[in-house]
Parts: C-alpha cells; sequence; structure tokens
C-alpha cells in the first residue's frame, strides 16, 4: 500500500492514469457506525478494468486449505470491466484495495461516501433475530418449507443436489465429507456472487433470471415431491439449522463483531431462560387473576323494575325475619316483653302479613290516586306554574296596547275628512 493513495470520506478524486487507492480502517470503535458503511463509486466514460488487491493474493501465505482454493479461484477469475462499479466497505473490516486501470486516456472518479444507515446490514440483523426467536414454529410450517428448499437450491445447488441424492450415498461417512465440500464451495460461489453481483445483473441479466427461475422451480417440485417434515428428529434438526443460519445473519449484520457476540450470547441465554420466565409468567397471570377485584358496573332499572326489586326484596327480608324468630337462638320473651301488640307479633311469625287490611286502606286513601297528598302536590306545582305566567302577561300586555295605538290613530282624522 505504500504506492497507493489513500482514501477518506468525502473524497472526490479524479485521475486518467492507472492507480491503486487503499481504505485504511479506524479501529476506534463507536457505537454510532453499527450499521455504517462506506460506498466508494468510480465512474468513467469509457470503461476500465476494476481489480482488488491484497496481500492475500501470494497463495504461498495460505494457512488453510479453505483460503488456498479461494486464492487459487481468485487468480482464476479474471477482473471485469465496466464503466462504472460501486464497493461497499464495513467500517471495521479489513483493510480494501483495488487498482483501476483505463484502456484509453480518459478520465475516471473515484468518490468516497459514508453511508449511516445501511439497508442491507439492517435487515440482515433484524432477520437473523428473528429467524432465530421463531426458528421451532417455522420449521414447522409447510410453506416455510418450500421456501426454504427453494433458497438453498438458488444459492448452494450442489449442498441442495447432495441432499436429493442421500438415499443412493452408503456411507454416512462419504456423505458428510461430500456434504462439507459441497458446503464450502458452495460458500465461496455465494460470496464471489456478491462481490460481483452488480456486473452480473447489468452484463447477464437474461441469464440470471433464466438460473432463478429454472433451479427455483426444480426445487419446489423436488421438495413437493419429497413433503415437509414429519419426524420429530427432521424439524428438530431443521430448527438448529435455521438458529444457526440466524447467527451467520446477526454476524453478518452488524459492523462490530463485539456487539454481534454479545447478541447472539443473550439470544442464546433468552432461549434457556424462555422456559422459567414462562412459568413465572404463568403464575403471575393466576395471582393477578386471583387478586383482580371485579369491576363494579352500575345498572340503572326502570320504574317497573324498582317496583318489582322492591316487592321481592321486601318478601324476602320479611321470610329472613320469620326464620330467624322461629329459631331456638332468638330471645322471644325479651322482644314479647318490649312489644306493645304480642299477638299482631305471633301472627306475623306464623305467616300472617306485616300490614293489616285497614292499614293498607288507611296508606291508599293517604297516598294513592285522589289522596290529599297527591293533590297537595298538583296544588304546589299549579301555584307555581301561575306566579311565572304574570309576568309574561305583562310583556303580552304592553305588546297588545302598543298595537291597538298605532291602530287606532288614524281613525279621528278620518271622521273629520267626513
Amino acid at each position: 500500500g505504500k504506492n497507493c493513495s489513500l482514501l477518506q470520506e468525502m473524497d472526490v478524486i479524479q485521475k486518467q492514469d492507472e492507480n491503486c487507492y487503499c481504505y485504511v480502517q479506524n479501529r476506534t470503535i463507536h457505537l454510532q457506525y453499527l450499521w455504517s458503511t462506506l460506498q466508494i463509486k468510480v465512474s468513467s466514460r469509457e470503461k476500465f478494468r476494476f481489480e482488488p488487491i491484497s496481500e492475500k493474493n501470494n497463495c504461498r501465505n495460505s494457512e488453510t486449505v479453505f483460503e488456498f482454493a479461494a486464492c487459487a479461484v481468485q487468480i482464476l477469475w479474471k477482473p471485469e470491466t465496466s464503466t462504472e462499479t460501486f464497493l461497499s466497505i464495513k467500517q471495521y473490516g479489513e483493510d480494501v484495495c483495488f487498482k483501476i486501470q483505463p484502456f484509453k486516456i480518459e478520465p475516471y472518479i473515484v468518490r468516497v461516501k459514508r453511508e449511516m444507515l445501511d439497508g442491507k446490514l439492517l435487515f440482515l440483523f433484524v432477520a437473523g433475530i428473528f429467524l432465530f426467536h421463531f426458528a421451532n414454529s417455522l420449521s414447522r410450517s409447510d410453506k416455510f418449507f418450500y421456501l426454504s428448499g427453494i433458497i438453498l437450491g438458488v444459492l448452494a445447488l450442489l449442498v441442495f443436489v447432495l441432499l436429493t441424492l442421500k438415499r443412493f450415498i452408503p456411507r454416512h461417512s462419504t456423505f458428510w465429507i461430500l456434504m462439507s465440500g459441497s458446503w464450502m464451495v458452495s460458500l465461496y460461489f455465494i460470496y464471489c456472487f456478491k462481490e460481483n453481483i452488480q456486473w452480473l445483473w447489468s452484463e447477464h441479466k437474461n441469464y440470471l433470471l433464466g438460473y432463478f427461475l429454472a433451479v427455483g422451480i426444480t426445487s419446489f417440485a423436488i421438495c413437493y415431491q419429497h413433503g415437509p417434515l414429519t419426524t420429530e428428529l427432521s424439524i428438530t434438526l431443521f430448527t438448529w439449522t435455521l438458529q444457526l443460519t440466524a447467527f451467520v445473519l446477526i454476524y453478518f449484520g452488524v459492523t462490530i463483531p463485539q456487539v454481534a457476540y454479545a447478541v447472539i450470547a443473550v439470544s442464546l441465554c433468552s432461549k434457556g431462560l424462555c422456559y422459567p420466565l414462562g412459568a413465572a409468567c404463568h403464575i403471575a397471570r393466576k395471582m393477578k387473576h386471583h387478586f383482580k377485584l371485579k369491576k363494579m358496573v352500575f345498572k340503572y332499572l326502570t320504574e317497573e323494575e324498582y317496583r318489582e326489586q322492591g316487592e321481592s326484596e321486601t318478601i324476602r327480608a320479611l321470610e329472613e325475619l320469620r326464620s330467624f324468630c322461629r329459631s331456638p337462638d332468638f330471645p322471644s320473651w325479651i322482644a314479647i316483653s318490649k312489644l306493645q301488640a304480642p299477638h299482631r307479633f305471633a301472627a306475623f311469625v306464623l305467616g300472617s302479613p306485616h300490614v293489616s287490611p285497614a292499614e293498607t286502606k288507611a296508606h291508599d286513601e293517604q297516598y294513592g290516586i285522589g289522596s290529599s297528598f297527591l293533590e297537595e302536590q298538583l296544588f304546589e306545582t299549579r301555584e307555581q306554574s301561575e306566579q311565572d305566567e304574570p309576568a309574561n302577561s305583562v310583556h303580552e300586555e304592553d305588546e297588545e296596547n302598543e298595537n291597538e295605538m298605532h291602530t287606532q290613530i288614524p281613525f279621528p282624522y278620518a271622521t273629520e275628512l267626513l
């Protein structure tokens, strides 16, 4: 990187000769850059060659077989030419260097811009959280099973074919060796596809759509032929696979690896604490239901309901009084000594009405229809209405006098003329 130009935020560089550029990451961690990316755009009128360069291009320094295979394939993968290219760099990823080789003496522009909230990273993070917490229910859904089969067939065709042909592989050891190799190759092709998706979409859109359509329909047909998962073992394995995929999405959905590790740890702890938390919530609901006070609901009675309820409650109270007076705990002699009419009280206890016919007749004469009490109430309301009427009649008489004067004034003059 000594001979390369260092890029910084908000840089706009215009050149026309071959040159390399590097962006050195800032190692200071800031949480506001959790979903932030750096967007580098290279544009020109003529075609140019965009070639990523890195110290890992030397295959002799590869530490693992996967790195050596990736390095070899990357050497064979020729850099493509275009008039415009984009490069997205994570905030806390590796240092990125690339070289621009114009074919003609034509200026090209390199623009560096920061995107504080990258929608792709946020989508991956939210999708990972959702997939982890709903993995158990999604693994039992038939629609999600078919959708997962289509996605697996499109992104990892070798893995999907190997799973389809599993019954024809006699040994499990051979199957798992082939499965691990298929996953490694599929992951590398996914990486290459992600890095060159813009070029593939712009130059080979028809082939890309044809591949998606053909492989998607074939994958759906194979999944539909085999049917959804039925055994608990296969559903459990599918659930674990979804949760592992969720961890991968969470890791690639943030720019700070420490935050990803913390979120994964919290998710695992929350999954382990779901049973005691569920039991505590169940106990709390039971206690709340037990100690919850019933809300009082007031209902207004009509006049007929009020009369019926009064009669029924009176009859019920009188029966309770009779039963209490008949009980051996009732001090009968003390009560009789204080009563003015013991015979009437005894008749009441034995079932006679508590009101005599004479008292009922007197009540009707005083408070019934045509009684003195009702006449007094009517007279009072009539007197109040008569007191309100004179004030209104005074105003009406004044208005009538004014009208008569207006009508009587012309008559004298009319008689004199006659």
